[in-house]
């Protein structure tokens, strides 16, 4: 069967937001995330066709302030029409701060067969020259594109991988890089040019994805997973104060390969004594760990230090990213 419904779910972000400003005033810095609704962004955009479009808001927040309640509920939403046969694609308007953490966790909670894409904006959309319209007509074309499937992220007319991809840009449209990794393919006058292939989807994954969700959503609690970095001088004071606080699971974002200040060392591997799991990243924007013949810690497989810790909350309530 050809599918042709692209599901378009709504969460907030820059993309849905409103500045104070009017006209040539209009504040791409001073405005308001998630002010306007997916329908009615939907609706701005001459150029899309709304035929065969279904639009659902899910939320509406700063990307800033994702909540584990909100990925749930936007997994269980994006399962639910994934799994109908007329949906050919599900494409989300999300904020850019945290916009690769909810790509990377959809990836490794459903490793959905169907396409997946996440867009977002940098400028709001009263902006005098807003980039969301053309973020969701490129997502659109490639959540519509031939054999798509899995989570990717759509801006600039850059298509990413949810494994790779990092906002790597505090201002510019472009704000997004798949590092040394590269991105997927780019989306060219309304046409999709793949440079490498979509995301795997494992077929036991999509299966057990509603069990899956069912878990996350009976979770009283996820379990603490936090991110320290190293860098010089660091000690292993906020180590210890976490150990003894509850946290179950350390992400080290270390210097170069994965390197980590002595005192800091010393302080993770009493964490590591006292039950607490450490993965090794690193913080540097490009490349992965690679590991010695001495390492105490595992590291991440060249997850970044934030796709690290949603690997290892999964794992900790026994979901296998």
């Amino acid at each position: 069967m050809q599918h042709q419904k692209v599901v378009i779910l709504g969460t907030g972000g820059t993309i849905a937001g409103t500045s104070s400003g009017i006209g040539f005033t209009a504040d791409n810095i001073n405005y308001t995330a998630g002010q306007v609704g997916v329908s009615q962004l939907v609706e701005a955009i001459p150029a899309l066709s709304r035929g065969h479009l279904l639009m659902e808001q899910v939320a509406q927040t700063d990307s800033k302030d994702m909540s584990f309640a909100l990925w749930v509920a936007l997994a269980e939403r994006v399962q639910h029409h994934l799994a109908l046969d007329d949906v050919q694609a599900v494409v989300i308007t999300h904020g850019t701060d945290t916009l690769e953490e909810t790509a990377y966790f959809l990836q490794a909670l459903l490793s959905p067969s169907k396409p997946v894409v996440l867009t977002c904006a940098m400028r709001p959309a009263d902006a005098l020259a807003p980039d969301g319209p053309q973020n969701i007509l490129d997502a659109i074309t490639v959540a519509r594109g031939p054999n798509a499937q899995g989570v990717v992220v759509v801006c600039a007319g850059v298509v990413h991988a949810a494994v790779d991809v990092q906002k790597s840009h505090t201002y510019r449209l472009d704000a997004f890089s798949s590092g040394d990794g590269g991105p997927i393919g780019y989306v060219e006058e309304n046409s999709l040019r793949l440079l490498r292939n979509w995301p795997a989807s494992h077929e036991l994954i999509m299966q057990s994805a509603p069990e899956r969700i069912a878990l996350l959503k009976s979770s009283l609690a996820w379990p603490r997973v936090e991110v320290v970095m190293n860098y010089a001088g660091a000690s292993g004071e906020l180590v210890d104060l976490m150990a003894s606080s509850g946290v179950r699971g350390l992400v080290v974002a270390g210097t170069g390969n994965g390197t980590v200040h002595q005192a800091l060392e010393a302080a993770l591997l009493r964490a590591q004594a006292l039950g607490l799991h450490i993965v090794r990243t690193t913080r540097c924007a490009q490349g992965r760990v690679f590991a010695r013949s001495d390492d105490v810690f595992p590291a991440s497989d060249g997850l970044s230090p934030v796709k690290a810790r949603i690997a290892l909350m999964l794992e900790l309530m026994n979901i296998q990213p």
